[in-house]
């Protein structure tokens, strides 16, 4: 069962850095230690703040559930040299906020993503996922590195253009779906990239009960098992989005199921993988094996 086992998230102490070189000129001096509690909100720090800050992020192992993190005196210490920090909110990290109240510091902005885009406790806590939500993240971002750092605002801002040039890639593949795949039929085991399905208008039948249980980590009921099984074996749905980072015993018979009766599966994930450099090329990826799996 997917909360059963035991949580070791690795810190990523690694400076992230910027994905291209700036237009504006940095000024020298000490960099500004900025925290992404996950590491695609770190990344974002990284490609807007460039080589003037030193980014990290807590949440960014990939085999872990974020779900079940219990922070540590690594993770502690972070937060008490961080000068700018991004949590998601919603409840996806809870624990952070005891970790900022541990270590107040004046000079510190903390940019809460639920309060950034204004939406309640009881919405899909996965926004990242949502196309407009890192947008507005990155303004959010280059306005309080702007602060910190006033005589570097303009190099803030160009990286930050940089940024949302590079993302357009992703509204460009999410518009180009839509055209092509309005309306197709999807199952999921968890509702992590819901709110990319609907930007696209794909169906999803998979039972709101099953990945309601599978979300909380208790056992679906038996008649949302079938259901979900038989949009399998029915053929159904032309893809199985499949959470490959938090699995359960329940979502790996679904996933082999969909393995037997030749149903594709698009895997996605609730932080970077290792092998993706940046947010855009890791949602890219993703987007792309979805056009491939919808085309079977």
């Amino acid at each position: 069962m997917r909360r059963g086992w035991s949580v070791l998230v690795a810190l990523a102490v690694a400076v992230v850095t910027a994905c291209a070189g700036p237009a504006t000129a940095p000024s020298a001096g000490p960099q500004v230690a900025v925290l992404g509690t996950e590491n695609f909100y770190a990344d974002l720090l990284a490609q807007i703040g460039g080589s003037r800050v030193n980014a990290t992020s807590i949440l960014s192992d990939p085999n872990v559930d974020p779900h079940e993190y219990e922070a540590s005196p690594a993770a502690a210490k972070l937060v008490a040299d961080s000068k700018l920090i991004i949590e998601n909110g919603i409840g996806y990290d809870d624990w952070m906020d005891k970790l900022i109240r541990a270590s107040p510091r004046p000079d510190r902005v903390v940019i809460n993503v639920q309060d950034l885009l204004g939406v309640k406790d009881d919405v899909n806590v996965h926004v990242w996922y949502e196309p407009g939500t890192m947008p507005k993240v990155a303004d959010a971002a280059a306005a309080a590195l702007s602060k910190l750092d006033p005589q570097d605002a303009s190099y803030f801002a160009t990286q930050k253009e940089k940024y949302l040039t590079s993302y357009k890639a992703i509204t460009d593949k999410i518009a180009a779906l839509k055209a092509t795949y309005a309306g197709a039929p999807i199952a999921f085991t968890e509702n992590v990239a819901g709110y990319l399905t609907d930007a696209i208008g794909l169906r999803v039948l998979t039972p709101p009960g099953f990945m309601e249980a599978i979300e909380s980590g208790t056992d679906p009921a038996p008649a949302d098992v079938a259901e979900e099984r038989g949009l399998i074996t029915g053929k159904k749905v032309k893809v199985l989005v499949y959470n490959s980072q938090v699995t359960s015993q329940i979502t790996k018979q679904i996933h082999d199921l969909a393995e037997q009766n030749g149903v594709p599966i698009v895997g996605v994930a609730e932080t970077i993988p290792a092998q993706f450099k940046t947010f855009q090329e890791w949602q890219l990826a993703q987007l792309n094996d979805l056009e491939k799996a919808l085309a079977k």
